[in-house]
């Protein structure tokens, strides 16, 4: 069983997750610690915690949520595990972050493609891998069938949806991802996004604006 620390980071008040096993053995997805403090209280928390992080994940690749993936692969040697489309936007991100006076380290390590219908596997826990473009060409979440748990990044928000108004981004395509990729999953799946508090499936059927 998973256990979810979040970690909130970054001037975009970004969601980090760290999810753990009972082995402790652990995955980190979107590592957006950006202040020095940020990324020793990431390490802080896994030393103390006594994790062996195995996995270096994002649901895509904004700037607000690859600043402390340098850190963080560096630290732990850990590899990255994006989707293909995302490859283009994480080599702009340096370019990006400028634009906002922020520096973005460069990944050195080794980038992996993972795409959709594939599972992340730790021990004897499951994440897959499902594709929802239109925040970012190469949005993916990933969801825990057992626990009924989906770490979204900026696709779908507590009665909002991610902006579209981003390098490719298209508000029909991120509309028709939310309806025909998320919102076929149990009312009762707890979504982790990428911005603010955490909802549900059903709650979002009912009560998001964008989606009536």
């Amino acid at each position: 069983m998973l256990k979810i620390q979040i970690f909130t980071f970054n001037p975009f008040q970004e969601n980090t997750y760290v999810l753990r096993n009972d082995k402790g053995e652990a995955i980190i997805i979107d590592a957006g610690a950006y202040f020095p403090a940020e990324v020793q209280t990431l390490y802080d928390y896994i030393l103390r915690a006594g994790l062996q992080p195995k996995f270096l994940l994002n649901t895509h690749c904004h700037l607000d949520h690859i600043f402390g993936i340098e850190a963080i692969g560096k630290k732990y040697n850990l590899e990255l595990f994006i989707h293909p489309l995302e490859e283009e936007i994480i080599a702009k991100a340096k370019e990006s972050g400028e634009k906002f006076g922020l520096n973005v380290e460069d990944f050195t390590a080794k980038i992996n493609f993972v795409n959709e219908g594939e599972t992340i596997t730790l021990g004897n826990d499951e994440l897959r891998v499902i594709l929802a473009p239109g925040h970012s060409p190469g949005s993916i979440c990933f969801y825990n069938e057992e626990q009924n748990f989906l770490i979204g990044g900026d696709v779908l928000f507590r009665e909002s949806i991610g902006r579209t108004d981003l390098y490719k981004g298209s508000h029909e395509q991120l509309l028709h991802s939310i309806k025909e990729k998320l919102f076929i999953l149990p009312d009762e799946t707890v979504v982790y996004p990428g911005h603010g508090t955490a909802t549900t499936i059903g709650y979002e059927k009912l009560h998001n604006p964008f989606l009536q």
